[in-house]
């Protein structure tokens, strides 16, 4: 399955926190996701919490917009990557 960057701005900073209610919002985006064939991997963000870079495995960029439309998360940006570490040459 391709794996995505997505790049996000949050002009008030991204609100999850991680509590109850942090765990609660991940658990539906999680869900909201699966409707999609999207998956959540991991996630950067900025020490000002007004951009996020995003890693998800998915079918499509359509999938994903999709999948944030429904979880009402801003799509500022979205490029199919490749996995490449330090230690590929061994």
């Amino acid at each position: 399955m391709p794996r995505y960057l997505i790049e996000r701005q949050f002009s008030d900073g991204l609100g999850l926190v991680p509590d109850q209610q942090g765990r609660q919002t991940a658990a539906a985006v999680i869900a909201n996701n699966a409707r999609d064939g999207v998956t959540w991997v991991q996630s950067y963000v900025t020490p000002d919490k007004k951009r996020t870079y995003c890693i998800y495995d998915a079918p499509s960029p359509e999938a994903i917009r999709q999948a944030a439309n429904r979880n009402g998360l801003p799509v500022e940006r979205i490029t199919e990557v490749r996995v490449l570490d330090p230690y590929f040459h061994l």
